[in-house]
């Protein structure tokens, strides 16, 4: 041996007469078992054809590079690195959720819009009442002057009954989408104004509240707007095997009571309000008189409330929303019956987490409409008399136009804000699911390359077994 260079040669002479032998020469082992050298840690492959490992394994890098290949191509041309749920299953769980979210939004804002859309209709329609009302003040006044015929009192008491007439017509006919404006369920249940991103907590119902509209009922005042998001609903209407067969109105007679348990954070003391209405709407009226803290009540509907379990058209199933916010307020049903449908409350009356609701609550005993119908410009005496009415109802008018502007500017408030989250959950939506074409296209640089000397690879393990012929010839 010369330094650390120890020929083949003499490995295996050396082995001749040592079975087993491990020589280190430049940092490598060798072993020997006589027969034959080879390096520590390496395997021996037979030079066969028989099966070709490395063609395998080229095979196998190759499909692999192939399947990513893929991958990228599809997300270059769908703009989406989620197409699949093996591309991550997570993110497409999220997308799909935002997805939702964001589609649900965009229509709230239609929703929105609509509902603005009824309201100006009902304003636009009211300011013709308030036109109407101004000629009526001024014929009234001629007439209160006493220097008129009979002849020209009755010509103003005709045109004065034109106008009267002419604000029956109005109620009747003002319409939108078909709908009737100042009649049917928008003067009695009000229309729902439904806005969310499609979960149960993201939601909320605007109650668009439009008072029935005719020369004994002109204007709407005293109530107030309120805003509620859990309570009691009052099922009233008669259901059988989940089929709705009567629906409770704000007419219905009632009997039974309502009993309110108030208790005083501070002292502890009790005290109790009992319901004595006999009917729907006296009973609404009575406990939003009541001025009880935190407890408003409205006529509603099962399904705006979120109780489907009831009758299988919950939008149609009514009854009464006690809405309490107060954790001091104790409601206890004693008897309470719907006399017209034959309805008991009793198994019905259960606490919900009602949908966040905006809606417009009466005033009860402060409520007030004007009846013009009975009023005349006949003579000088009932035109002073009709003066004073035609007054009171501009400023019903007036109320109640000041409550459809108010109704606009909250659901224009609430489509801006629908349309800004929308936005950004949309943003969220493209951080997590668009294609980062930087990164992709660097992927299919890679992958394109990888792709070559992957085929190049198979090519050589496909060749190398040929040379086992040159042993044979």
């Amino acid at each position: 041996m010369v330094g650390n260079f120890v020929s083949i040669c003499e490995l295996n002479a050396a082995a001749w007469h040592q079975p087993a032998l491990e020589i280190a020469t430049n940092g490598r082992t060798w072993e020997t078992d006589g027969k034959s050298t080879h390096l520590s840690g390496e395997s021996i492959m037979a030079l066969g054809v028989l099966n070709n490992i490395s063609a395998l394994e080229a095979e196998n890098s190759l499909n692999s590079t192939n399947s990513s290949l893929q991958t990228v191509l599809q997300q270059l041309s769908s703009g989406s690195k989620i197409n699949s749920g093996s591309d991550d299953a997570a993110g497409l769980s999220l997308v799909n959720g935002l997805q939702a979210n964001s589609t649900a939004l965009t229509q709230s804002a239609t929703n929105a819009s609509e509902g603005v859309g009824l309201l100006q209709v009902a304003d636009g329609a009211l300011s013709q009442v308030t036109s109407l009302l101004n000629r009526a003040v001024t014929l009234a006044t001629e007439v209160s002057n006493g220097t008129l015929t009979t002849q020209q009192d009755a010509a103003a008491n005709q045109e004065y009954s034109s106008i009267l007439s002419e604000i029956n017509n109005i109620g009747s006919t003002t319409t939108f989408n078909s709908n009737t404006v100042f009649g049917g369920t928008a003067a009695t249940t009000g229309v729902n104004i439904y806005t969310g991103d499609s979960t149960s907590t993201g939601s909320s119902i605007d109650n668009l509240t439009f008072a029935a509209l005719s020369s004994t009922t002109v204007g709407d005042s005293g109530g107030t707007v309120v805003q509620s998001s859990k309570g009691s609903f009052i099922d009233l209407s008669l259901a059988a095997t989940s089929v709705l067969t009567k629906a409770a109105t704000a007419s219905d007679t009632v009997g039974g009571k309502l009993t309110f348990t108030i208790t005083n954070a501070t002292t502890g003391d009790v005290s109790t309000v009992t319901t004595t209405a006999t009917t729907v709407s006296g009973l609404i009226n009575e406990i939003n008189s009541d001025g009880i803290a935190g407890v408003t009540a409205s006529l509603s509907t099962a399904g705006a409330v979120g109780d489907t379990a009831g009758t299988t058209t919950a939008l149609a199933d009514t009854g009464i929303l006690i809405s309490n916010t107060n954790n001091s307020v104790g409601i206890t049903n004693t008897a309470l019956v719907d006399s017209t449908t034959g309805q008991a409350a009793a198994t019905a009356f259960t606490s919900t987490a009602a949908t966040e609701t905006i809606s417009y609550q009466s005033g009860g005993t402060k409520e007030s409409t004007t009846n013009l119908a009975a009023t005349s410009l006949s003579t000088a005496a009932s035109a002073q008399t009709a003066l004073t009415s035609i007054n009171a109802a501009i400023g019903n008018v007036a109320a109640q136009r000041g409550y459809l502007g108010a109704q606009v500017n909250t659901l224009n408030a609430i489509s801006a804000v629908a349309t800004t989250q929308e936005a950004n959950i949309t943003s969220a939506q493209n951080s997590v699911q668009a294609t980062d074409y930087a990164q992709a296209s660097t992927n299919l640089s890679k992958y394109e390359i990888l792709s070559q000397t992957g085929i190049s690879a198979l090519a050589q393990a496909n060749s190398l077994q040929q040379e086992v012929t040159k042993l044979l010839q």
